[in-house]
Order: structure tokens, then sequence, then C-alpha cells
């Protein structure tokens, strides 16, 4: 969901564009699931004429400051989004409307036109979102019970530290804890504790004070680098995680990156390494840790950050993101942890197998599991075959129409066990000629068929009765 950095971005967009103009026309959706407790046509006519002083925004939460009361305040969700026409404004990494859509577009929840033609729209296609029209939206939830800004309001050490030693919770839950520092969500909370190298299971109070220390520094980098690039994710520094976490998979990233996103993508990561060789004299010794310069000898497999492989838990009720190898647990979560059985999750059939072929790169699933389902690929002979002839294909069957000698096999009373040409030996000279006939027939099927005679071909016809 959209993150203080993403809110942030359209707070500043909002500022640079929008204040000191008036609103004079305003179209809200009419739905009241996202726009709550208040009428469409109500929150239409309180918008109506009203100049927009100025944009605040706290966690995830921003609201708009008109000339007087009530105001438009706007709850995020899952992937609510601000658009300003003709203005580049960040938006959430899976937001979904482009910006190529229809204008305004089919979600728009809140519409409004300003009196120099600027329009803004407020749009959630999965109405998560919420839209309210509030007298102070600062006194009433849920703006009243968030914590402090993690941008404008954020902690001393000090207080930082004092605060993790009393709760006995997980760390990555509480980060996600809105009522204790507000605007840190998901992927903010993945990212800290990647960089402070503290696994997202990890009880607050058995943190050192090296590693809250750690922690409020790396929560202060991420935001404050994530607010000045405007939240675009192609800014972020190539290390991050936040690149690789979308794929939900262990070890594995979803591969599904756009051509021109992945050659734009590529320049950017082709000039910073460039530039910075450049910087320090081609000294590979100065190059920065994290490269692959420094380990290109080493195996490659699932190692995705550094050369180490991303795991996905659940923490805090929330899919998390981390590296085993450098966020670990310690204390009695590690001891707990160590003996409980990992779970291993097991191959999904039928209709699951096609939901996770997307992300099955490698094709694995194509491939059988052991060995009973890889013999049933192999024919099984049919009863009563040949047993000196065990491992041998069976023979194919004869076309009708090339079987014009059918009504002497029926009657011949012959074995069905293979015979061969050998059998003709013991024939007698009256038997050779009653087989004439057929000689020539049988000898085209010879010649077209590149198996040995089967024993239809070869059966003995009977004898004549003395």
């Amino acid at each position: 969901m959209p993150e203080l950095p993403e809110v942030e971005a359209a707070r500043r967009a909002i500022e640079e564009n929008c204040l000191g103009k008036k609103i004079k026309r305003a179209i809200i959706a009419n739905d009241s699931k996202v726009i709550e407790g208040v009428s469409s046509v109500d929150f239409e006519s309180a918008l109506l004429g009203k100049t927009i002083v100025s944009a605040h925004r706290k966690g995830k939460n921003l609201w708009l400051h008109l000339d007087s009361p009530p105001f438009p305040s706007f709850q995020f969700g899952m992937a609510g989004a601000i658009y300003i026409k003709g203005v580049a404004v960040t938006k959430y990494k899976r937001s979904a409307v482009k910006d190529n859509d229809e204008w305004p577009s089919k979600y728009s929840k809140f519409f409004v036109e300003l009196d120099d033609g600027l329009e803004l729209s407020f749009t959630d296609k999965r109405r998560f979102a919420r839209v309210r029209l509030l007298k102070d939206p600062t006194s009433v939830p849920p703006i009243s019970e968030l914590g402090p800004d993690a941008l404008f309001e954020p902690m001393t050490i000090n207080e930082f530290t004092d605060s993790l030693s009393k709760k006995k919770i997980g760390i990555k839950a509480l980060l996600l804890d809105q009522s204790y520092i507000s605007g840190i969500g998901n992927w903010i909370a993945d990212e800290v504790l990647y960089q402070a190298r503290i696994h997202p299971l990890q009880i607050c109070s058995s943190l050192s004070k090296e590693n809250c220390a750690t922690l409020h520094n790396c929560i202060k980098e991420v935001i404050q680098y994530a607010v000045e690039v405007d939240a675009d994710c192609k800014r972020f520094p190539c290390d991050w995680l936040f690149h690789f976490r979308w794929g939900k998979k262990s070890g594995k990233i979803k591969g599904k990156i756009p051509l021109m996103k992945l050659i734009i993508m590529l320049k950017k990561l082709f000039l910073q390494v460039i530039e910075k060789a450049v910087e320090v004299g081609a000294d590979s010794s100065q190059f920065p840790s994290n490269w692959i310069f420094h380990s290109r000898e080493k195996k490659p497999g699932k190692a995705f950050v550094d050369g180490k492989k991303i795991d996905f838990i659940n923490a805090g009720g929330r899919t998390s993101a981390y590296v085993p190898e450098l966020q670990k647990l310690s204390g009695t979560v590690a001891t707990k942890a160590a003996g409980k059985p990992r779970k291993q999750a097991s191959k999904k059939k039928g209709g699951d197998e096609a939901e996770d072929n997307d992300d099955d790169e490698d094709g694995v699933g194509d491939e059988p599991t052991n060995e009973e389902e890889e013999s049933t690929k192999i024919t099984k002979p049919k009863k009563g075959g040949n047993p000196r002839g065990r491992g041998r294909k069976p023979p194919m069957k004869r076309k009708a129409k090339e079987s014009d000698d059918d009504d002497d096999d029926d009657d011949s009373g012959g074995n069905n066990d293979g015979s061969s040409e050998e059998d003709d030996e013991d024939l007698t000279e009256k038997d050779r000629k009653v087989k004439t006939n057929t000689s020539n027939k049988q000898a085209k099927t010879v010649k077209t068929s590149k198996r040995p005679v089967s024993s239809q071909d070869g059966k003995k016809p009977k004898r004549a009765s003395s």
C-alpha cells in the first residue's frame, strides 16, 4: 500500500500546484464504501467555491485545509493515489490506474476542477481507501490515534531505545503499528530491518542498544531518501531490498518487467557503475562492498541481494521479506525457533499448479517428482506377451487393407508368441505350395516393414487332414 514517501509526494505536488486556487467544480463518487459518512451531493456542495489553503499529512493520511471547514481527508488504503492533470505525481508501485487511462479515471472517487483549469483526482480501484469530510481531521480517528510521524516527528535515539526495551512483541509487528510510529508500512519495515540486519521476528526488548541505534538511523535514512526522490522507486539505491522483494517466492524474483522499464533500469545502473569506477580511478579495492565484483567466483544460485538469498515469512500479519544470512534471530527467540521444525510447503496439485507456473521460472514443475510418476510415462507390455521378447516393443498392428490373408490366420491355430521365419523350415513341400499363393503379398509386407516378420506373417497354414 502507499506509505509515507508516496503520500508525502502527493502532498508536495498539491502544495506546489494547487494552493491559493478556488474549487469551481466537484464530482464525488456515489460509493458509500469509500466516501464515508456523507452523501456525494453534500460533499460536492461543501467544496464548491472554497479555496485550497494548504495540504497536510500525518503518517499515511492526507487532508486539504480549505479557507473554511469542513476539510476533505484521504486515507490511501491499498491502492489510493493522487493525480493532477498535466503534473507528474509519483504513485505507489502497484497503483492500478495508468497515466494513459481515461480522464478522470472511472476509478476516481474525488475530483475537483480549480479556477485556473487545473484538475485533481483521488482514485482507488480496490476500494480500500477512505475519503472523509471533517471539521477537524486531527481531532478524530484515524489521525487522532496515530503515533508520531516518522518524518516530521521522529523519536530521539534514547526515546526509541527506551520504548523498544518495554515491548514484548516482534520488531516488524511494532513498526507496522501506526499508533507507535505513523507512516511505516510493509516495504519500509522490510527495508529498514534488512539494512539494520535485524530479523523481523526478533523481540523488541531483546535488541541491544547498538541494534536500536542502527535501526533508528536506518529508519531516518530510508524515509528521508525516499522522500527526497519523491518516492520514485527507479531512483532508489540499486542495493535496496525494495527492488527484489515483490516476487514473494524465496530465492526468486518475479521476473515480469516490461521491456522499456528494464532498459531504463539497466541504463541507470550501468551509468552508476561506470561513474563510481571512474571516480575511484578503477581501484577495485575502493569499489562498494556490495558489488558482485568482489564475489564473482561464488557459485550462482538463489542469491539476489549482495549474493544472498531473500526469504519470506509472516511477521506482524504481513508477508515480510528478509535475508536469513544477515538478519538472524538471537536470544530466547532463536532458541524457540530452532526447536520448531520448519514446515515445508507442499507441492500444489491440479488447478493450483497453473497459478504457480508464472513464478516457476526454472520449469521445475514439469519434471516428475519421483520414480513412480516417471514410470507412468513408460508403456507397459500386455499380458501374455513373449517372455523371450521382454523389453522389446510389441509388434505393430497391421492395417486391415494389408492383411488379405486374415482368413487363413483366423483358422490357423498357430501360436501367437512371435514365431519367426525359422518355423517355415519345417514345412513340407505341399505346405510350401499352399503358401505360395500368399507369398507375393507377404513379401510386400516384409519390404514395407522395418521390423522382423510378425507372428501373423509367419504362421503355419493348417495341414490338410489325411
